[in-house]
C-alpha cells in the first residue's frame, strides 16, 4: 500500500518499462490474408481496404516470395475464381485458383501455407453451402467441403481453415483428410465465428456478398458467448488442432475464455473491418500509427496464440 508500495516505479523510463513488459507480439504468430483472382490482371487495391490488393496469380508468385524475404512466417490464402455456379464446384478444382496458389507458395517460399476453406466465393449465391428452399443444406454442403479438403491437401496445403460454420464441418473434414493419408494436415476450425456487422470490406474483397438473405442462420449471434464455448468443444471433439474466435477486437473476452478453458492453441482473426477502422483514422490523422502495436498486443494479453490480420505485412517490415 501507498507509500510503501509506487506502482509508477515500474515505468520510470523506457529501459524499466520494458523490463517488466509482460505481453510481446511474436512475428512468428502472425498470419497474412492474400486474395488472389483468377479474373485478375497485375493486382489491384480493394476500395474499402486502403493498402490490401486483389492479385493474378503471376502477380501473386511476386508478392508471396516478397513476403518471404521480408520474415513473413504464414499466409492464409482466399480465392476468386473465373466460374461460380449452384454448388461452388470450383472449388474443389485441382487447377483452381486456390490449388494453384498453395503450389506456387509451397514452391518459392518457407512460408506456413493456410487455405480457408468454404464456399461463398465460388457459389453464385455468395452463401457457404448448397442452398435448397432458400436454406442452406448443412449435409450436402459437408460433401463438397470433403472434397475441396482433398484438393488443398493434394496441393501441399499446411494448414485448412474451414470457415462456413455447418455443423459437423470439422469431423467431415477431417474423416475426408485421413482417410485419403493426410492425417498431418492440420485444422484450423473457424470455431466461433460471429455474424458480425465487421465483414463488408472483406466481401468486396472477396466477391462473396450474399446475393439473397444473410448468414445468421449458421454464422453466431453476437449476443451469445456460452454458445460459443459449446461450438468449440465440438469442434475440439471432432479433431480441431487449433480453435478460433472471430472477429478480434470486439470478441477479446471469448478470445480470454477459450483460452482458459481449451488445452489448444486459440487462433483469431482481425477482420477487415477492425482493419479498415483503424486503419482510415491512421490515414486520417485521427491517431497514430502506435495503435496498430496497440490493437495486435490485446489479442496476445487476451490469450490469442495466432493472429490473422491485415496488418502483418507492415508489422513485420517496420520491426526488423
Amino acid at each position: 500500500m501507498f507509500p510503501v508500495e509506487r506502482m509508477r516505479r515500474y515505468r520510470l523510463n523506457e529501459d524499466i518499462r520494458s523490463m517488466f513488459k509482460e505481453t510481446y507480439i511474436n512475428k512468428d504468430k502472425l498470419i497474412m490474408p492474400v486474395f488472389i483472382d483468377e479474373n485478375e490482371r497485375g493486382k489491384k487495391e480493394i476500395k474499402s481496404m486502403p493498402g490490401i490488393y486483389r492479385y493474378s496469380i503471376e502477380e501473386y508468385e511476386n508478392y508471396v516470395k516478397y513476403l518471404d524475404e521480408i520474415g513473413v512466417k504464414n499466409i492464409i490464402l482466399f480465392g476468386i475464381p473465373k466460374n461460380k455456379d449452384s454448388t461452388g464446384s470450383s472449388s474443389y478444382d485441382k487447377n483452381g485458383i486456390v490449388q494453384r496458389s498453395i503450389r506456387i507458395a509451397r514452391d518459392n517460399t518457407k512460408m506456413n501455407v493456410i487455405a480457408d476453406l468454404c464456399l461463398c466465393e465460388y457459389t453464385d449465391t455468395g452463401h457457404c453451402g448448397v442452398i435448397e428452399n432458400n436454406y442452406v443444406n448443412n449435409d450436402k454442403t459437408l460433401e463438397i467441403y470433403g472434397k475441396e479438403a482433398i484438393s488443398y491437401a493434394d496441393s501441399g496445403v499446411d494448414i485448412i481453415a474451414p470457415s462456413g460454420m455447418m455443423d459437423g464441418q470439422v469431423k467431415a473434414i477431417r474423416k475426408s483428410l485421413d482417410d485419403n493419408n493426410y492425417i498431418n494436415t492440420i485444422i484450423m476450425a473457424y470455431s466461433s465465428k460471429f455474424a458480425s456487422n465487421l465483414y463488408g470490406p472483406f466481401r468486396d474483397a472477396a466477391d462473396s456478398t450474399p446475393q439473397f438473405g444473410d448468414r445468421r442462420s449458421y454464422q453466431m449471434d453476437y449476443s451469445n458467448g456460452r454458445e460459443a464455448l459449446r461450438e468449440m468443444d465440438l469442434d475440439i471433439e471432432e479433431g480441431a488442432d487449433i480453435i478460433m474466435v472471430k472477429p478480434a477486437l470486439f470478441y477479446l473476452d471469448l478470445i480470454h475464455e477459450a483460452k482458459k478453458y481449451y488445452n489448444l492453441p486459440v487462433a483469431t482473426y482481425m477482420v477487415s473491418g477492425e482493419y479498415t477502422m483503424i486503419k482510415n483514422s491512421v490515414l486520417s490523422g485521427l491517431l497514430n500509427e502506435n495503435v496498430i502495436d496497440e490493437a495486435l498486443t490485446s489479442v496476445f494479453r487476451a490469450g490469442a496464440d495466432l493472429a490473422i490480420n491485415y496488418f502483418t505485412e507492415d508489422y513485420i517490415k517496420n520491426h526488423k
